[in-house]
């Protein structure tokens, strides 16, 4: 499966922004899909991820503020990203996986796409 993040760039703390995912595959449907992030120095970090049917998972420190969805006509996910603040700062990535998983480990992701870097400023 490739992947490719788009949708990233500069906003001022509290604005929005909303990441896309473009898919290779022909049914997105049957995989889960997540989004990590990574800042330089640190370990990558899990954000959100979303089932097969919908059921989401997130990061407890996006709850309430970031909403993730899939577009399986379109074979796209989605990051919605409200009340962003400086430590979102970072390096989003979009990620795949055929299990069904929807957890943070991202050694059970088997794709990744290039990430798309968000810049928040305060």
């Amino acid at each position: 499966v490739q992947l490719q993040a788009s949708g990233g760039g500069l906003v001022q703390a509290g604005g929005s922004l909303r990441l896309s995912c473009a898919t290779s595959v022909r049914t997105i449907s049957n995989y889960a899909l997540g989004w990590f992030r990574q800042t330089p120095g640190k370990q990558r970090e899990f954000v959100a991820a979303i089932t097969r049917g919908g059921n989401a998972n997130y990061a407890d420190s996006v709850k309430g503020r970031f909403a993730i969805s899939r577009d399986s006509a379109k074979n796209m996910v989605y990051l919605q990203m409200n009340t962003l603040r400086p430590e979102d700062t970072a390096v989003y990535h979009c990620a795949a996986n055929a299990r069904n998983y929807a957890g943070g480990g991202e050694r059970l992701y088997d794709d990744w796409g290039r990430g798309t870097l968000v810049t928040v400023s305060s």
